[in-house]
């Protein structure tokens, strides 16, 4: 029999465990559970003897996926896939595959809640001020820059993108000003919302040169990846610029550094919450156990991330 493990150091709510497993047995699969390990090692044995694998920001090294002499696919319940190893699962015959778009509505919602708040001076006494009428650039029109930029569109901000792996006309369809490059996106905007992944052309991309351009008062607001900021840069044009501000949902190495140096203008969330909805949650777990079942029966890889 088919053995489908979800291997989650933070698990799912109960309620999307109850519909996973229902998804796999209904497939005539078994269903394993791996629920708050916190010894790596737990995963390389769990792993031993089963056909799929689903995570969420678990770690699939090299040693998981050749520790899994059965495993035909790992599905990451989630957008962002660098916690999975995808040379070694190519190198193993193991696809590998995301799920695109279920945690979406959750992250962009968290976005603009960010700019809000940003612009609101943290919710401290004090004059803020209102996103509405202002610029907004979304940096990677994917499927949370597109909610981003409606959700902006509809508290009245004025949406610039760019992204040159997205057909222009696209993003006009959507009623988006698209610029040519990022610099000027950078330059032109009075919020930037980053949602680019982090590989190895777009790690620490987001650095001075880049910031320095933005307008007076702009802010930054990072759903993406801590990696993709160079933080020296950070650091320096937050030094020499006291308009400007940071905001993310990925706490910076240097954070509290930043905190204690520039109070007021910069946030982090405690822990990656862009996710972290009741509905995100269940929508993920769903839509990983279906693929594990698409692709089972019928080798559907559609969501396939090494190809």
């Amino acid at each position: 029999m088919t053995k489908v493990l979800v291997a989650t150091e933070k698990p799912f709510a109960k309620v999307a465990v109850e519909g996973i497993r229902k998804i796999v047995e209904e497939a005539g699969f078994e269903l394993v559970l791996l629920e708050k390990y916190t010894d790596p090692n737990d995963l390389i044995k769990a792993v031993a003897d089963v056909d799929a694998l689903i995570v969420r920001s678990d770690k699939v090294t090299r040693e998981v996926v050749d520790a899994g002499k059965s495993l035909k696919i790992v599905v990451r319940a989630g957008a962002g896939y660098d916690n999975l190893d995808l040379a070694a699962c190519t190198a193993k015959g193991v696809v590998a595959m995301n799920t695109p778009g279920q945690n979406s509505n959750a992250v962009a919602e968290l976005a603009i809640g960010m700019m809000i708040f940003m612009a609101r001076n943290l919710f401290q006494p004090g004059t803020g001020t209102e996103i509405a009428g202002k610029k907004l650039g979304i940096h990677a029109y994917g499927n949370v820059g597109k909610l981003v930029a409606k959700y902006g569109k509809g508290f009245g901000m004025e949406v610039y993108a760019f992204d040159p792996f997205v057909d222009k006309a696209v993003m006009e369809k959507d009623g988006i000003k698209v610029v040519d490059s990022i610099e000027m996106l950078y330059s032109s905007c009075d919020y930037v919302s980053l949602h680019i992944p982090a590989n190895d052309k777009t790690k620490k991309s987001i650095g001075y040169d880049l910031l320095s351009k933005m307008p007076k008062g702009a802010t930054l607001v990072n759903t993406a990846r801590k990696e993709v900021i160079d933080e020296e840069g950070l650091k320096k044009v937050l030094a020499e610029r006291t308009d400007l501000k940071y905001a993310t949902d990925i706490m910076a190495d240097c954070h509290a550094e930043l905190v204690e140096k520039f109070p007021g203008r910069v946030f982090a969330t405690p822990k990656k919450m862009g996710a972290e909805t009741a509905e995100a949650n269940i929508n993920a777990g769903l839509a990983a156990a279906r693929q594990i079942v698409a692709f089972i029966k019928n080798g559907d890889k559609t969501f396939q991330v090494n190809k």
